[in-house]
């Protein structure tokens, strides 16, 4: 991204040059992948051409003034569709902006258009989206993760330089894994979730996804930040693209948590995943063995959590104020229909899970159990921090699977058996490639730490990613 902020500073390219380039991208590459639901043609060129006509002022809004972005489809975008892929909102246009928007826009990067997830974000494999699958670059038989998986997908397609995701449970990290792509889930709020469309308001964070460390600090930067509209905002300082430094991993205390690495962990996701941690040791950083055990009721923890606060959060969706309606004789057979009709299965699904786990016969067994348990995995990752300074585990316990091969739910909720704790702590954690196995398939690594150590996660990976041998180029 430093390159083509400096190719637009001397103007040796012109941010019209790099949407056209875009687009044309997405018109070769698309109608295989599927990542982009609502193309803003238009809407990008215009953008561009303002940034250009800056630049020629020399007035350029940021560094990055002209450089195009693509915006997960949960994200509110003024005039511009706003799905959420789901049938419910297949026709809804938000009147105003999402922070994340208004921050990307007031940095003058241009808006290519919307990017698929799975239905409302509950998914793991973009295969719950109402409008298609998105697949994987490197293998279009196989999933590109979900639930942000178009953001993944058109970033390793080459469709965009960068693209914003967010994260409940793994959304941003899993994808980014499978798709060999970097994602980050920052701290819990340190980036607003003002205007993002709610899955699970005490887990969801919006993040950045692109193709390197340092490009993935640049759109970090330009989000994070305080804001006064949304309730959860931690009220953190703007976060400024580190100077890069090697060094900092000399005497770095490394966590390995055991739990990460025992069974059900692909061997050659392990070999590549324990390559990087010696590459760090060799570099003088110290591998110190811990243990998480808690990881062990993240999953249940989370699932529990996730849809009681989905089944609360979608109650909204009900064809009154916006989005389709069926048309029926009164008001409760008509909100009845219109949810039938518009929610996808695995939404119903988490509906009906959530409501349960609310019902007064269950909550306390259910919902308040689940805030217990969450409450002793942030107890357990705070006394790991007293130990450590960042924590290294594989991101997912495979690469990509195939398209339709996990057809139980409990399956696919498994994919997010190592990214669900740093929702649940609140911590951040960044995905990034760290290999590829005998098939070609990038596999992730996932450095977590502490509160607001964005800036240290961040430098940790660019010391792993540059150990790391490129894999074989992605061709649609």
């Amino acid at each position: 991204m430093r390159e083509l902020a400096e190719l637009l500073q001397t103007g040796q390219v012109s941010s019209t040059e790099l949407v056209i380039a875009c687009l044309e991208q997405i018109k070769q590459t698309d109608g295989v992948i599927n990542a982009f639901l609502t193309v803003d043609e238009q809407g990008a060129l215009e953008q561009a051409a303002q940034s250009d006509a800056r630049r020629a002022r020399g007035e350029a809004l940021s560094p990055w003034d002209g450089i195009p972005v693509a915006i997960k489809d949960n994200i509110s975008t003024r005039g511009l569709r706003t799905t959420c892929a789901s049938r419910i909102l297949r026709n809804y246009h938000p009147v105003y902006d999402a922070t994340v928007v208004e921050r990307l826009k007031q940095a003058g990067l241009p808006i290519l258009g919307k990017t698929n997830l799975d239905e409302f974000a509950m998914g793991s494999s973009t295969e719950y989206s109402a409008f298609g699958v998105t697949k994987n670059p490197h293998d279009p038989a196989r999933v590109a993760g979900g639930s942000s998986g178009g953001s993944a997908a058109a970033v390793a397609a080459g469709q965009v330089p960068w693209a914003l995701g967010t994260d409940t449970g793994g959304s941003i990290r899993q994808p980014s894994s499978f798709c060999g792509v970097v994602g980050l889930k920052p701290t819990y709020g340190r980036v607003s979730r003002y205007g993002v469309v709610a899955l699970a308001p005490s887990l969801d964070q919006v993040g950045p996804l692109a193709k390197t460390v340092e490009e993935a600090a640049a759109l970090f930067s330009l989000i994070a930040g305080e804001d006064p509209r949304d309730a959860t905002s931690a009220g953190a300082p703007a976060f400024q693209v580190p100077r890069w430094n090697a060094a900092v991993v000399q005497g770095l205390r490394v966590g390995v948590p055991e739990e990460f690495f025992s069974s059900g962990l692909n061997a050659e996701v392990e070999a590549a995943v324990r390559r990087s941690l010696r590459t760090l040791e060799e570099q003088g950083a110290v591998l110190k063995p811990i243990s998480l055990a808690t990881n062990d009721y993240a999953i249940d923890t989370y699932l529990t959590l996730v849809t009681a606060e989905a089944s609360s959060c979608l109650a909204r969706f009900d064809g009154v104020r916006y989005g389709e309606r069926v048309a029926a004789p009164d008001a409760n057979t008509m909100f009845a229909k219109t949810r039938g009709a518009g929610f996808g299965a695995e939404v119903k699904r988490r509906i009906m899970l959530g409501t349960y786990v609310l019902s007064a016969s269950h909550y306390e067994a259910y919902y308040e159990q689940a805030q217990r348990v969450r409450t002793l995995i942030k107890l357990e990752i705070a006394r790991a921090f007293e130990q450590v300074d960042v924590i290294i585990t594989p991101t997912t316990p495979s690469t990509a699977f195939r398209i339709g091969e996990k057809r139980n739910p409990l399956e696919m909720y498994l994919s997010d058996l190592y990214t669900a704790t740093a929702n649940l702590s609140g911590i951040c954690a960044l995905s990034l490639p760290c290999g590829y196995d005998s098939q070609g398939l990038p596999i992730g690594l996932q450095i977590m730490g502490d509160h607001y150590q964005e800036e240290l996660v961040f430098q940790v990976g660019r010391v792993v990613e540059a150990s790391v041998e490129r894999g074989p180029k992605v061709e649609v």
